[in-house]
């Protein structure tokens, strides 16, 4: 009776313990663990990269005159802004996925390794965590103005008056835009005709200086450039960059918004409803998610007592659409969009170290230690 006291004051006193195998069959004695620890597994979104152009068109002043004094016709005389899309890029990042969070029990919770953003990285392993994606703050921008701040109203190309005579008691007279049209008009006229005579001369080889004759033309074109602009208008482009984060659910729904671009703001929010949709879209492999929901059956009555999962993400073609056509495309591994599984409750002995990979939760090694 002495001894049952003893070793009942024992197991009073000392916390409940468990009984571990180790390869050489040495007994351990280890702590039963009655809470668990708390982890989720990850889910993927896209991050999406955008440079959009913004083409102001700004008209000449002379643009009723551009046919009459040049013949150009058509010339543009209402001022407009458009913004398109040049390029478009798609990467991933990881997540811990809300929807996937579990806890680990009994032997599984102090095995359990996590990353830093609180998925499960390793069962037992040794290895150090890695793989994990950086954090990248999306770059957007407010709408610019005109990138060298240029406009007509600041362009004087002729004296607003002309010095009076005696005719009109030397009062000054203001010259009427037909006047100044016509001068511009001639300008660019002698222009050309300067770049006729420079070439002939060169020609000729009366023009000694090779460098001066270069400087010389380049100087009439621009000049002539200049003058034209003053009938045809101007025309500036911008580029701009953007980024847009969108997390897509397990079953995400077909022709979701993730912004917009407007010819008045630019590319915009998905939420600002000036602009028209830019959508995205997923195509997911489904024979691929059928076959492993057909594996990952397990025959064991007592799998997923120990809270332990692993997932086998799927796979999909992200497509960005705007005006029903598709602008950006990529194929890749979606987390969400697979299945989870409970880890065979064999691995969970001690005598085997599980290494996930951290950003789609799939299992990446299962080694004997």
């Amino acid at each position: 009776m002495k001894y049952l006291a003893i070793v009942v004051g024992l197991l009073l006193v000392i916390p409940t313990f468990g009984q571990r195998k180790k390869k050489d069959d040495e007994l351990v004695i280890a702590p039963t663990f009655v809470e668990g620890i708390a982890y989720a597994l990850p889910r993927t979104g896209v991050k999406v990269h955008v440079k959009a152009i913004r083409e102001v068109f700004e008209p000449g002043p002379y643009a009723a005159y551009a046919e009459q004094l040049l013949g150009i016709r058509d010339a543009k005389t209402s001022a407009s802004t458009t913004w398109s899309i040049s390029e478009v890029s798609i990467e991933t990042f990881s997540e811990p996925d809300p929807e996937q969070v579990y806890k680990a029990m009994g032997d599984g919770a102090f095995m359990v390794s996590l990353a830093p953003n609180g998925c499960i990285a390793g069962i037992n392993a040794d290895e150090t965590v890695s793989g994990i994606i950086p954090t990248q703050s999306n770059k957007t921008y407010q709408k610019p103005d005109l990138e060298d701040a240029f406009s007509f109203d600041y362009f004087t190309d002729t004296p607003a008056y002309t010095p009076g005579d005696s005719t009109n008691n030397f009062r000054p007279t203001r010259i009427s835009i037909e006047q100044k049209a016509a001068e511009a008009a001639k300008r660019i006229l002698n222009c050309r005709m300067n770049q006729y005579d420079l070439a002939a001369l060169r020609i000729d080889g009366e023009y000694p200086d090779g460098k001066a004759y270069e400087v010389s033309l380049k100087e009439l074109k621009r000049t002539e450039k200049n003058y034209i602009q003053l009938f045809v208008g101007r025309t500036t482009h911008k580029k701009e960059s953007y980024s847009f984060d969108f997390v897509p659910d397990s079953k995400p729904a077909k022709g979701q918004v993730i912004f917009r671009i407007s010819d008045e703001k630019g590319v915009v929010a998905a939420s600002d409803l000036s602009g028209k949709p830019v959508m995205i879209e997923f195509e997911q492999v489904q024979d691929l998610t059928k076959k492993y929901t057909t594996e990952a059956v397990s025959e064991n009555p007592n799998a997923g007592s120990k809270g332990v999962y692993y997932r086998m993400p799927g796979v999909a073609t992200v497509k960005i659409i705007h005006d029903m056509n598709v602008i950006g495309s990529a194929r890749t591994t979606f987390a969400q969009f697979g299945i989870v599984a409970p880890v065979p409750e064999e691995l969970l002995q001690g005598d085997c170290a599980v290494e996930y990979h951290p950003e789609t939760g799939a299992i990446k090694s299962v080694k004997l230690k």
